[in-house]
Order: structure tokens, then C-alpha cells, then sequence
């Protein structure tokens, strides 16, 4: 009996150098690997320093996100359902009411929270597998080179910063300028100064700003407009949030509108401790985020203002807010368009936890600002590890000098 195996070795031939369809062979390699571990070794003398390589790497990361993706389920559903509640709605227009109507609307139902927000998930995650993965397998055609599984992280990270009730097609294009834009017209995967889902995100924020943004577009309920915490607290501070219902700990969890997967500070932190864990990411970058973001807040808690509530917001709202913790755990800490070195990574973390709250306190007509800060701390990587790397090598001239000034002194 034929095998699925047997079935892709016969068509190898026909695929690899050489071959009538050589130039597909990137398709091929993309399945072939996806479902079978490859065959291929080193050969010859090698210089390996560990057994991780790209695909267990992007592997290990999306499973990080693994608790932000149940939360994106519950929390998605749980305030639609909540909002249905309190407006009176029995049911959902459309092709979602045709499965919901059989599981109900109630907001103390697990089963209902999750199911209702996995009907707004999966369409966005689909389309943005699609979208981009064509581009992906063009990309890799024409350039006649393997098809990368970096894309499986960025159509995941970009999935998690969408809004729930985001148009379809304005998802395709935006994972499609974030691959395109954001990553291949630089060479591809490992070339990208920027984080192509992050690239893709702002792309949507400044091209359809009514889809994005605002208050109506963060509960998958149409007609309704709530404001999320984050724009409470631009708009009156901590004591806007708690008196609108929602506690820090409802913030911590995940229990509050956002984008479907960025709510939850503690999925967040804890695909980060796993990344950690596991070496994936750098600590150095997430506590060098968690440093710049906790002194500006309390430096602008000490400096205080009588017109600005933002300015008395403390750290640890700061924390749970917004795309704060999403941005520290699976975005700052890309390893292509981070710093490399050490010190850079602290450099970089610092610089972006400095920026967001410069952004939400001072800017306030942008109260997020966890988007735009790693986007410009993207741009200014390189160049920290540049000056890193140069003092570096200025200290060792230096401590090279003194030591030969030592070894004459010795001799004379």
C-alpha cells in the first residue's frame, strides 16, 4: 500500500535541482517538512553549538501564546455575551448565529464564552494564514529558497493585536503589507529590521484608524461602543477604570475589552516565563522593558500634574493596560529585529519601556503606544549594538594597553 511518504518521494525528483518543477520545490519542502522530520545532516566539519534551528524556535513561541489564545476564546466571548445580556439581544446576525443559537448566549457558560469568541478568532487567523502565506510561497518560488516558518509566529502575533470585530479584508492587507513591506523586500526572514506583525498592525492603525481604534470596535456586538480601560485611564486616570467596573485584577486576567489576545497579563507572563525558560527570548529585553516603563511612571508620578491624570497613573496599571505585556513578552523580544548584543538588549528593553510611557502620558491623542515604541526601537537596534560593540573594543584597547604598560614597568 501506497504511503503518504512514498507519495512526496515520488515526486521529489521532479522537484529538486534539476527537475521539470524545480521551481516549486519550496512548496514542496513547506509539506514535507511540516509533516515529516527531515532526513537531511551535516556533513563535514560543523561548528554546532546547540540543537535548536528555526522551525522548533517559531515552534516554541507560538507555543507561548498558547494561554493568550484561550483567553482570546473566553474573554471575546464572555463580552459579547455579557453586552447581549444587559441590550437584550437573544442572538447573533449571520453565519455565527447559525452555530450559536444551538450552544446560547450566556456569559456564566464557559462553552458559550469559548465558542462565541472562537467564531472571531479563527476567521482572522485563517485569512491571515492564507493571505500571507501566499506571499510567503511567492516570495520563496521566485527567490528558488525554502519556504520559512517564521511566518507562523507573525500570522499568530498579528492574529492576537487584532480587534475581534475586524473586516476580513482589511486583515489580508494588512498581513500582506507586514510580510511584504515589513519583511521579504528586505530578503526575507532573519534580514527584517522590523517586526513584520507589529508592521502589518500599524499599518492597519494609520490606513483605517475608524476600524482600529475607538470604542466600537473592541466588543463583538454590533452598534455597541465601550471604551477600553486603557482610555479610561487617558481620559480620568486609575479612578475612571474602578469606577466603571473594572478592578486591576480584572485587567491582570484578562477580563476587560482589548484587542482578542493582548488583555491577559498573566498569559502574557507566562508564555514569557516559558520563553525564558526555554532561551527563546531574552530576559534582558523584557526586564530591560519592565525597568524603563516602572522609573518613567514613577518619575512622572513624582513630578504630578494638576490637568493630566496620566501622570499619577502607577506602574503596575501600566503593566496590565493595553498591549503592554503582549508587547514585552512576544514582541520586543523578536530576536531578528532586537538588539543582538547583551547590553543592546537592556539598552533596547529600556528604551521601549521609556517610550510607552511617554507616549500614553505625554501624547494624548495616542494612549496606547506599545506599537509605535518597539517600531522605533526597531529602527535604532542596529545602532546600539554598533555603539555596544564599539565601546567594547575600545575597553579591550585600553585594557590591552594597560597591561603592556605593566609588562615594561615589570621589565625595567
Amino acid at each position: 500500500m501506497s504511503t503518504l511518504r512514498d507519495f512526496l518521494d515520488d515526486i521529489y525528483p521532479h522537484v529538486r535541482k534539476g527537475g521539470r518543477f524545480e521551481k516549486f520545490y519550496g512548496i514542496y519542502e513547506m509539506v514535507d517538512t511540516f509533516l515529516y522530520t527531515p532526513s537531511d545532516v551535516n556533513i563535514g566539519t560543523t561548528h554546532i553549538r546547540d540543537g535548536i534551528e528555526l522551525k522548533r524556535t517559531m515552534t516554541y513561541v507560538v507555543i507561548a501564546t498558547f494561554f493568550c489564545v484561550l483567553v482570546a476564546w473566553f474573554n471575546t466571548g464572555y463580552q459579547a455575551n455579557t453586552v447581549m445580556a444587559a441590550l437584550g439581544q437573544k442572538s447573533v446576525p449571520g453565519w455565527r448565529g447559525f452555530f450559536l443559537d444551538w450552544i446560547g448566549y450566556d456569559p456564566s457558560s464557559l462553552i458559550a464564552c469559548m465558542a462565541h469568541g472562537m467564531l472571531y478568532f479563527f476567521p482572522i487567523y485563517i485569512v491571515t494564514l492564507i493571505a500571507g502565506g501566499i506571499w510567503e510561497v511567492i516570495f520563496a518560488t521566485v527567490r528558488k529558497h525554502d519556504v520559512n516558518e517564521g511566518f507562523l509566529v507573525s500570522s499568530m502575533l498579528f492574529t492576537l493585536t487584532m480587534p475581534p470585530n475586524a473586516p476580513l479584508w482589511q486583515v489580508a492587507l494588512g498581513i500582506s503589507f507586514g510580510v511584504v513591506i515589513g519583511k521579504e523586500v528586505f530578503g526575507g526572514t532573519g534580514k527584517n529590521f522590523l517586526n513584520p506583525a507589529l508592521t502589518g498592525r500599524a499599518f492597519l492603525f494609520f490606513a483605517y484608524p475608524a476600524s482600529m481604534s475607538g470604542d466600537s470596535v473592541w466588543t463583538a456586538v454590533d452598534g455597541y461602543s465601550g471604551a477600553t480601560a486603557l482610555s479610561l485611564a487617558a481620559s480620568g486616570g486609575s479612578h475612571a477604570i474602578t469606577n466603571n467596573g473594572i478592578s486591576w485584577m480584572h485587567t491582570f486576567l484578562g477580563m476587560s475589552q482589548g484587542s482578542i489576545g493582548e488583555t491577559s497579563t498573566l498569559a502574557c507572563l507566562l508564555g514569557a516565563a516559558f520563553l525564558i525558560y526555554t532561551k527563546i527570548a531574552s530576559y534582558r529585553i523584557i526586564f530591560g522593558v519592565f525597568a524603563g516603563m516602572f522609573g518613567t511612571s514613577l518619575l512622572f508620578n513624582a513630578v504630578g500634574s494638576d490637568t493630566n491624570p496620566m501622570f499619577a497613573l502607577p506602574w503596575y496599571w501600566h503593566l496590565t493596560l493595553g498591549g503592554f505585556a503582549f508587547g514585552m513578552v512576544f514582541m520586543a523580544t523578536d530576536p531578528v529585529s532586537a538588539s543582538m548584543t547583551d547590553m543592546g538588549r537592556w539598552i533596547f528593553g529600556g528604551l521601549i519601556g521609556i517610550m510607552v510611557v511617554l507616549i500614553r502620558v505625554v501624547n494624548p491623542a495616542f494612549p496606547e503606544g506599545m506599537m509605535l515604541s518597539i517600531l522605533f526601537a526597531n529602527i535604532f537596534a542596529p545602532l546600539i549594538d554598533y555603539f555596544v560593540i564599539q565601546a567594547n573594543i575600545q575597553r579591550r584597547l585600553r585594557r590591552q594597553f594597560e597591561n603592556m604598560e605593566c609588562s615594561k614597568e615589570k621589565s625595567v
